[in-house]
Parts: C-alpha cells; structure tokens; sequence
C-alpha cells in the first residue's frame, strides 16, 4: 500500500546523512562528466547513469531511485514536448518558405551596408527564436560573406553580429528549448522568462555583436569564400514579405506575454480567461504554426503533401533533445528526493552567494567541461531547482534565475563544443583565431546575460 503510494504523490525527501549525500552528488555528477568527456558516451545515456549512480550511492532505496528517475521523466516532457515539438514545425516552415531571408534582406537594406552589422544582429535573434541555431546559421551566412564581399570588409565584421543575435535568441527566448527546460524545472511562467530574456538578450546582442565584430573584423581580415555568397541576381520577389514574417513570429510571444501581464495587471481582470487560454505556450504556438501554415505554406506554393514532409522531417531532432531534457529532469528529482537539494540549497544559503550568482556559476562549470549547451541547461536547472528557496521566489526572480543559466550555458565555448567547429569551417579560421573570436563572442553574449539578470534581480 505504501508503495502504491509513493508512486502516486512526490515523496519528501529521504531523511539520509549528509555527508553521504554530498559525496554521492560528487561521484555521481564526476561519473556523468568522465562518461560525456573521455568516453564520449552520448548525453542521455551519461546523465541516466550519473542521476541513478547518485541515488545508489546515497542509499536511496532501489524503489525510490526507479521512482524519481520515471518521475522525472514523466514531469519534464509533460511541460515541454509539445513545445519542442511545436517550434520545431515552426521554424521548419519559417525556414523552407525563405522567411529568414526575407527578414535579413529587408534588414540590411533599410539599414544600408555600414549599419548592416546592426541588421544581422537582430535579424538572427528573431530567426533564432523560431529556428535552430546550426540551420539559421547555415541560412544566413551567405549573405554576410556577400556584404563582407561588396563592401572589402573582413568577414568577420558581419558573422559576428550575426553569430551574435542567433546565439542570444537560441539562449535567451523561448520557445527555444533551452529556456523553455529551464522555466519548466523551476516552474516559472514563459511569459516572464520572455521578457527578461528580451532585457539581457539585447543588450548582449549589442556588445558581442556589432560592437564586439566591429572589432574583430578590424583585427582579423578573414577573406570572405565566394562560393558560399549570395548571387547578385538572387531574386528577393519569390520571398515571402517582411510583415507577414515578422507578425508570424511575434503571434506566440505577444500571446504568452500578455497572459502573463493579465495575472498581475487588476485592469485586465475580465480577459483573463480568453487569455489565459490563447496566451497558454502550446496554444500559442499551435496558432503560430497554423497560420504560419496558411501563409507560409499553402499561399506560398506548397502542396499539403510537401508542407507534411517538411513539418514530420522537422520532427527529427527532437527526439535527442526530448531525451537529454527527460534524463536531466531524472536527474533533478534523484537530487531533490534523496534530499541533496536541501544539503545544496543550506550551503548557499551560508555562502552568502546570491542565487543567480549560483545558478550561472554552476551553468558555465559544466559548459567548460561537457561543451554542450544544453546539457549544461539541463544539469544546472536540475540542480538549481532542487533548492529550497526556488519554491518561496516571485516569478521575475526565477525568470533572472533562467536567465542566469542560460548564460552559464553559452558562455566560454572551446574545442568540445559543436558550435565551435561548425562556425570555425564555415568561416574557414584556425582554431587559434576561432577562440579569439567565436569563444570570446560567445563568453560575451553569457556574461552579459547573466550580469543583466543579476542587476535585475538585485533592484526587483
């Protein structure tokens, strides 16, 4: 019968020794890293291991430890597969239909070549929003190689703001995943989360990318590659129009954001329930994808088979992040279960540390040593939420504390980031000119994040 019981409501957490627990959050999260790091076990697996280690070695009980890890999984995906899912489809239309060019064609021409930097620092934080990071990499490059070209500028001055805006937007606003894990771990509404990721993602935006290339391009003239340039007949008529991109995109977060400020505003009382309905993420995003559908799709030539194959072949990537997302929710229940989260949370609480200070602190210790970003969300977010202090904090202090982990998670990328490799071929630099640009571009976008969301965490 108590079996029975424990499977049905949360357990409160085991009454076991201290020591113990701490020693065990050490081997276990020590396992996790050697397996990723010198093994090269795939992050699913290496954080299962290392959330059921944990358990063992603290002495949960078997039944507690198979309990938290199906808890956990069953918890985290409940919150975000349909929004992983979702935005998938999303930015797959958005992506297909040429809406990221047409936002960053329309850009650079209404702000002309010597502000064009600007433009694609923006352009690839909207599009990072609704779309991946390698793929509206892989979009819009050639444009930059094209004005780096027309105008005898090093690449650089171009792809770093541009590398710049889509790192902020993968990072910082949701519905991006990374975000979306974060906010449902600490169970804080995306409606703050977005307008706090908005606050520290521009102004990182600004300094690691026009201000930051415009440095760099002056310091290190990397030859643009013809081949990957946009032609100078490529026709801008066949694109979808720059309105109709731009209030496409904007459908999920003005929905979500207004739902959120009908909760605390008394004046907006009487729509609470039509809001809180369209304004909930996997409605607003459902309309955001129909639309985009309609628009994107249909009117833009596509045949209802085509427009299925494109939104089940976006489909694909999910799986890998559904499953890192799931076993890190494994994770953060085997801590909170067994107790380690209050052993953590007391810690910090005597260290005296702000726990925004913490959050980035614990985000960017794994981003140096696994390289992945989000495994680095996944495992701060995991821990963080185990705290007990996470249950008594107003929502615009968790959405600083998202913010904090999103910016431990993308700063300081080096050799065992993907992203590191994949920005080093397409802008054919050596390794060495890769750190000083990309890691310290990078660095930038999750310090400044993160020190925005400090400041604001310290004034509200």
């Amino acid at each position: 019968m108590n079996l029975v019981l424990a499977a049905a409501v949360p357990p409160e957490p085991l009454q076991l020794d201290p020591t113990r627990l701490v020693i065990a959050a050490v081997i276990g999260l020590l396992l996790l890293l050697v397996l990723i790091i010198k093994f090269k076990v795939q992050a699913m697996i290496a954080i299962l291991i290392g959330a059921v280690a944990i358990g063992l070695v603290a002495g949960m009980p078997f039944k507690e430890i198979i309990n938290s890890v199906n808890q956990g999984i069953g918890e985290t995906l409940k919150g975000i597969a349909l929004l992983v899912g979702l935005g998938s489809m999303f930015g797959a239309i958005l992506e297909v239909s040429g809406g990221a060019q047409t936002l960053a064609i329309t850009m650079v021409n209404r702000f002309g070549d010597e502000k064009a930097a600007w433009a694609l620092g923006i352009t690839g934080l909207i599009i990072a929003i609704p779309v991946f990071f390698d793929a509206g990499l892989i979009i819009l490059i050639p444009l930059a190689f094209s004005l780096a070209r027309r105008t005898k500028r090093s690449s650089l001055y171009y792809a770093i703001p541009l590398l710049a805006g889509l790192a902020v937007g993968h990072a910082f606003i949701p519905p991006t995943p990374g975000p979306v894990l974060v906010a449902k771990m600490l169970n804080v509404e995306l409606g703050w989360v977005i307008m706090i990721g908005v606050l520290c993602g521009t102004l990182a935006m600004i300094l690691a990318g026009p201000l930051f290339g415009s440095y760099a391009g002056k310091k290190y003239y990397v030859e643009p590659p013809e081949q990957l340039s946009i032609d100078d007949d490529f026709d801008e008529s066949k694109l979808p129009k720059f309105g109709t991109i731009v209030g496409i995109i904007m459908i999920p977060l003005l929905l979500i954001i207004l739902n959120s400020i009908a909760k605390v505003v008394e004046a907006m009382e009487p729509l609470q329930g039509v809001l809180g309905f369209l304004g909930e993420p996997f409605i607003a995003l459902t309309i955001a994808v129909l639309v985009a559908m309609v628009l994107l799709g249909y009117k833009h030539g596509y045949s209802k088979e085509e427009l299925e194959e494109v939104m089940t072949k976006s489909l694909e990537p999910t799986g890998m992040i559904l499953l890192v997302t799931a076993c890190g929710g494994s994770l953060r229940y085997i801590l909170q279960n067994s107790g380690i989260g209050t052993v953590i949370g007391d810690a910090v609480a005597s260290a005296n540390l702000p726990i925004v200070v913490v959050a980035f602190i614990i985000a960017a210790l794994v981003r140096i040593s696994v390289g992945s970003a989000t495994v680095a969300m996944t495992m701060a977010a995991g821990i963080v939420a185990t705290m007990p202090i996470i249950a008594t904090l107003p929502p615009l202090q968790l959405a600083c504390i998202t913010m904090a982990i999103a910016g431990g998670a993308t700063a300081f990328s080096h050799f065992n980031d993907s992203g590191f490799w994949l920005v080093k071929s397409l802008l054919r630099i050596d390794e060495k000119t890769t750190l000083k640009t990309w890691t310290v571009m990078e660095t930038i976008v999750g310090v400044t994040g993160f020190v925005v969301a400090l400041v604001l965490s310290l004034i509200f």
